[in-house]
């Protein structure tokens, strides 16, 4: 009876939040709110013009109180213990006095484009922690599995106090640059026994990692997974070093027994302490910033192609003429952009 209560509260306060002003909803998310926070969040995911204009708003008020925190990119194949990891990582960085917000972007359903896996049911204690916001959302069509909006995510979990952003990532191995060009910290969690163990994941992914963790590292996995851990520290001295100085670790834990997991949180200490004293922690994040600034801009002038009534009519006509064979893809992409711009100037 004490859930559903508590279940009615938080619908009302959702319903109230979505009447308020992106100025309101800043007031309570600096606060700590985390029903505000969410509320924020479904705010930026909004494809409504008008919600766009509130999110920037709400973006732009969020900014002076972000950056303050160290974020985590978590990835790796399906089944290595991702959920598992974090909810011991996240425990741990709890009863060290910090708040951890997780991003957990879920695999989509090609057919409902739901979210096929609920990351609150894989991670029951910290779902409960008050101390704790998770936030699955749906990966869409976006490669490397981060939903469209995590970056701003980031950005509004900062402002309401969170100090430990965890991107939990849906680790197909498409495009996990995506990843790291807006964490601070790129962690790689793999498996020992799974066959021949460099060949379990792309060589790109390995180069990115600043720390690779040799995961379920007990039992019987015990030895397998030191043996795991040796074979990839030889192989990632093959790779050219990093430009800010940072030599990438290689561990083992056990997530299910906490073995090895505060190892983890004292390399990403050791890091960040490291990157800070050379300077290449800001640096980093200024790029990132630039960056991100480019790859809105594209989505921005993407939306403005595919909404637009009558582009979307002539690209049905014009894909009718490839299909036909009577133009190359080529040229047909060269006449709709054409259209495009003459559209614009009109």
């Amino acid at each position: 009876m004490k859930n559903k209560n508590f279940e009615n509260w938080v619908k009302k306060r959702k319903a109230h939040l979505k009447k308020m002003s992106p100025e309101e909803i800043f007031d309570q998310l600096k606060k700590g709110d985390r029903v505000a926070l969410s509320s924020g969040i479904t705010l930026i995911e909004s494809q409504n013009e008008s919600h766009r204009m509130d999110a920037n708003v709400l973006i732009q008020k969020c900014l002076p109180l972000s950056g303050h925190s160290i974020r985590i990119g978590i990835t790796g194949v399906p089944g290595v213990g991702k959920s598992t990891f974090i909810e011991s990582f996240g425990k741990i960085l709890t009863d060290n006095g910090h708040k951890v917000a997780v991003l957990a972007v879920d695999p989509t359903s090609s057919i409902s484009g739901g979210s096929i896996l609920g990351d609150k049911t894989r991670m029951h204690e910290l779902s409960v922690n008050e101390n704790v916001f998770i936030r699955p959302s749906p990966a869409g069509d976006n490669l490397g599995g981060v939903a469209r909006k995590t970056r701003e995510s980031i950005l509004l979990c900062e402002a309401a106090g969170f100090d430990v952003i965890l991107i939990e990532t849906v680790g197909v191995g498409q495009s996990e640059t995506v990843v790291k060009s807006m964490v601070d910290f790129f962690l790689l969690l793999m498996l020992s026994g799974a066959g021949d163990e460099l060949q379990g994941i792309k060589k790109g992914i390995m180069e990115m990692a600043d720390a690779l963790v040799i995961t379920k590292a007990d039992g019987d996995n015990i030895q397998k997974s030191k043996l795991a851990a040796r074979e990839y520290k030889n192989a990632m001295h093959l790779f050219p070093p990093n430009k800010n100085n940072w030599t990438p670790k290689v561990l083992t834990c056990s997530s299910l027994k906490g073995d090895g997991v505060e190892d983890v949180l004292n390399v990403i200490l050791e890091f960040k302490a490291q990157l800070q004293n050379n300077g290449h922690f800001n640096e980093q994040r200024k790029e990132q910033d630039k960056m991100w600034m480019l790859e809105t801009l594209k989505e921005l002038i993407l939306n403005d192609f595919f909404t637009d009534d009558k582009m979307i009519l002539e690209l049905k006509n014009i894909q009718k003429e490839v299909v036909n064979e009577k133009i190359s893809s080529f040229q047909a992409a060269e006449n709709m952009y054409k259209i495009y711009k003459d559209e614009r100037r009109v």
